[in-house]
């Protein structure tokens, strides 16, 4: 299990958030049978988005998504995080592979391509704020502060890193974030700039001193004062991080739902059954003809087949949003019943 830390610096004009996360990343990498780069690009993304949530996340019912949809191998990235320090993400290649930098480094930014980053910000009241900006690297630390500054208004400093071993497996991987807040003054600013050129590679720091010694080293001369998290109910006054995937058995069910009758039945006489595996995490279920053909109170498209609505387990109902079909005909529902999707 991976962890968060807090802290203020600076003379409380530095906001600071910092992550170990590498027993997240290697379940990633265990789950969906990653490249040592996909490890490297998918590791990055997830720690960088719990360090997001914090910043960014005030209740514990928000989430924020993160897509990096480059043009790269990698074929996107996908990544959502909460601010109790659970994530979830997945890379589209999870094999893809691309030659070494020069300085024999993984090479995530080619591996990311050009494109944009997605951030989305699901409220508490269900509402969805997006935002997207050019990526700048690929490399993801360097979009992410590019993110912060141009949608946020937020001037930060991101570092991000993963280190592998062997056949791909994860030695450390974190993270840490920088806010300057208002009314930094040019000596604060000036000894933190010192420190980051002097810092080195962040997963060396990790490998060989931990997350504390890394942020002395980062923090040293600026004052790093630990925000006592124990009032918010963490004991050991830290955040675990951990991977953490909402998916469950009744879900998987109703991802079938979106095949047609026929379609399902096609595969009850294939297969014998069906079987959907969640993307985000790689967990596999299994239904039973039985299970399948349960799957019959759905209302769709007389002219295309598209699914307009079906009850879901818990009593409420799935409906397609708007009013007309992707076909054009109008939406036309028994009794006019309605609900949100």
């Amino acid at each position: 299990m991976g962890r968060i830390l807090r802290a203020l610096a600076g003379e409380g004009n530095l906001r600071v958030v910092a992550a170990d996360t590498g027993d997240v990343v290697e379940e990633a990498r265990l789950r969906h049978g990653l490249s040592p780069t996909a490890t490297a690009a998918l590791g990055r993304a997830m720690t960088g988005a719990l360090l997001l949530a914090q910043l960014l996340l005030k209740t514990p019912k928000e989430r924020l998504t993160l897509r990096l949809e480059g043009d790269g191998p990698l074929g996107g990235v996908v990544v959502e995080a909460d601010p109790m320090g659970g994530v979830r993400g997945y890379v589209k290649n999870p094999k893809a592979e691309v030659p070494l930098r020069e300085d024999g480094k993984l090479n995530v930014g080619a591996a990311v391509g050009q494109g944009f980053l997605r951030v989305d910000r699901a409220l508490p009241n269900g509402e969805i704020y997006t935002s997207t900006v050019p990526l700048v690297s690929g490399e993801i630390a360097e979009d992410l502060a590019h993110y912060l500054w141009q949608s946020e208004q937020i001037p930060s400093a991101l570092l991000l890193g993963v280190r592998v071993k062997g056949e791909g497996e994860v030695e450390a991987a974190g993270g840490i974030a920088v806010q300057v807040l208002p009314g930094a003054s040019e000596e604060v600013l000036g000894r933190l700039e010192a420190n980051l050129k002097d810092f080195g590679p962040l997963t060396e720091r990790l490998r060989k001193e931990g997350l504390e010694g890394a942020l002395a080293a980062l923090f040293q001369g600026l004052g790093l004062e630990r925000t006592d998290l124990r009032a918010l109910g963490y004991a050991e006054n830290e955040i675990p991080a951990r991977f953490r995937c909402r998916c469950n058995r009744e879900k998987a069910l109703e991802a079938l739902v979106f095949f047609t009758p026929e379609e399902r039945e096609d595969m009850i006489v294939k297969d014998g059954g069906a079987e959907v595996v969640c993307h985000w995490c790689g967990a596999a279920y299994r239904f039973s003809p039985e299970e399948i053909r349960s799957l019959v109170a759905e209302v769709r498209c007389p002219d295309c087949g598209a699914l307009w609505l079906y009850p879901k387990a818990d009593g409420t109902l799935f409906r397609i949003e708007g009013d007309t079909c992707r076909c054009g005909r109008r939406v036309e529902l028994p009794g006019e019943r309605r609900a949100e999707a």
